[in-house]
């Protein structure tokens, strides 16, 4: 993939969020860490999808039900976060990488603003790995 010069590139899982930009050519990219900024990850809507209510679950099985729910709220608050940088002309080139479940989560609030800036989506866990890393995963599409 060409990764044209000052594109954002977006790195998250569940729990972490990175930011890099390409600080190099759309040749020769080169990534270079970003601030990222302080999440409000109140944004549980994820949860309505299921039926069954934390109070029904066994013993342990509702620790993991009310992770993946923290994990999802985490997801939409950084696509949250990414809409309102397109909404507002901030944020014109992407690129997003997440694990398959946050993706998952975070296509479903992505704005159409969002969408005419993203350049591509792709379904790998790359949180903390080094910028080398993540540019040959995505010299791969």
């Amino acid at each position: 993939m060409i990764l044209p010069q000052g594109t954002l590139v977006a790195v998250a899982n569940g729990e972490k969020f990175e930011l890099y930009r390409n600080v190099g050519t759309a040749t020769e990219p080169r990534l270079a860490s970003e601030d990222v900024p302080d999440l409000d990850p109140s944004n549980f809507s994820a949860g309505a999808r299921d039926k069954d209510k934390i109070s029904r679950f066994t013993p342990g099985e509702g620790k993991d039900r009310i992770g993946k729910l923290e994990e999802s709220a985490h997801a939409i608050a950084i696509v949250e976060w990414l809409n309102q940088k397109a909404i507002t002309n901030q944020l014109d080139k992407l690129v997003l990488v997440a694990d398959p479940r946050s993706l998952g989560e975070m296509r479903r609030h992505y704005h159409v603003k969002l969408k005419d800036a993203l350049l591509c989506d792709l379904d790998r866990n790359l949180a903390g790995a080094k910028g080398p890393q993540i540019l040959a995963e995505l010299e791969t599409l």
